[in-house]
């Protein structure tokens, strides 16, 4: 059971690092973000990736980015 869990919330993160790579890529296409603040952007957008695809953040607090997700919430 805890074998089965751990592969889908690794598959998870597989997932949202693809999409998330695929998102930063057009963003820089179209001047939305630079090789300067990528550092700032990519996690960002990892976070709320993963937390889409997990259905409300249960992979990310299992994964410890449960802070900076309610950051994000915060500012919004």
């Amino acid at each position: 059971m805890l074998a089965h869990m751990v592969e889908y919330v690794d598959k998870l993160h597989k997932e949202a690092l693809q999409v998330t790579k695929e998102i930063v890529v057009k963003f820089i296409e179209v001047g939305r973000v630079s090789p300067a603040n990528l550092g700032e952007v990519f996690p960002a957008i990892y976070t709320k990736i993963l937390e889409t695809i997990s259905g409300g953040g249960e992979v990310a607090q299992a994964s410890g980015q449960s802070a900076a997700c309610e950051d994000d919430r915060t500012r919004s």
